[in-house]
């Protein structure tokens, strides 16, 4: 059989394993080289400590002054377990929560639960709010949320709303509305004090 004359001029190129070898490792560099150069910096994991109202988040961060006249700020509770609930004193789901939620302290306050009842002050009238803690005997600090912030920055939109926190400062569960039952607000407290030991 003979080869045209113009098939003869093209070079044909026969890969020895040697060649082979040679461009995969070269192709193998190349993309080392691309991954290298294309990375990313480390993050310091003290700057991952994104905060957002949703369970497996941080606690929103807040700054406020209770009835009584004292500064709290969520983060100094590091360390411990916190229930977190926004009420205020016109709320009919809010009166039938507090005193549970008055109960539960008692009980496991000698262990190390917090809870901290922010008042939505910005909404409710300060009177009011004093008549209602004296009226359920609430001895858990109860800060005053005048502006709004702490509201906003948990994105409340309904009253009571409460927050479960572990003693890492991550949300452990959210339970929005109420009342929340005794039973219900207990095992939280159970699972919280867990966690933190």
């Amino acid at each position: 059989m003979t080869v045209s004359p113009i098939l003869a001029k093209i070079p044909v190129m026969i890969f020895s394993r040697k060649t082979f070898s040679i461009a995969s490792v070269a192709v193998l560099l190349l993309g080392l080289v691309w991954i290298y150069a294309s990375r990313t910096a480390p993050v310091d994991p003290a700057a991952q400590t994104l905060s957002q109202p949703r369970k497996g988040f941080y606690a929103p961060d807040f700054e406020l002054t209770t009835l009584d006249g004292e500064t709290i700020r969520l983060s100094s509770l590091r360390g411990k377990p916190v229930i977190l609930n926004f009420w205020a004193s016109w709320c009919v789901p809010c009166q039938a929560e507090m005193p549970a939620l008055q109960k539960v302290y008692q009980e496991y306050r000698a262990q190390g639960l917090q809870v901290i009842a922010v008042n939505m002050a910005f909404q409710d009238n300060q009177n009011d709010a004093l008549a209602f803690v004296a009226k359920h005997n609430l001895t858990f600090p109860v800060p005053l949320d005048v502006s709004g912030e702490a509201g906003r920055s948990y994105l409340i939109q309904a009253l009571p709303s409460s927050f479960f926190i572990g003693s890492n400062g991550i949300i452990i569960d959210v339970i929005i509305g109420g009342p929340i039952d005794e039973a219900v607000l207990r095992s939280q407290a159970e699972f919280l004090m867990k966690e933190a030991n």
